[in-house]
């Protein structure tokens, strides 16, 4: 088995045994927010992570603040001054 069927894996298995409302406490929460932070480093979206772990974005922004990640910016167009034509 490949290091990716075997995360793959082990991310189904965590997902199942967390479904979604229930509550998440002690080392399953402690492994949760390590991987949340991994995946979050590595350049996935909140909503992403949300949507893969089958929780809400509010708790992945939360578990993520709590495991102390420095959160990207919202990214997109800015809406600055526009350019004067000439």
């Amino acid at each position: 088995m490949r290091v990716t069927e075997r995360t793959s894996l082990e991310e189904a298995r965590v997902a199942e045994t967390l479904k979604k409302g229930s509550r998440v406490t002690g080392s399953a929460r402690e492994k949760l927010a390590a991987d949340l932070k991994k995946k979050y480093d590595s350049g996935a979206s909140i909503r992403a992570l949300a949507e893969e772990t089958g929780r809400s974005y509010g708790f992945v922004h939360r578990m993520l603040s709590e495991s102390g990640v420095t959160l990207r910016g919202r990214g997109g167009a800015t809406r600055g001054k526009k350019a004067a034509s000439v």
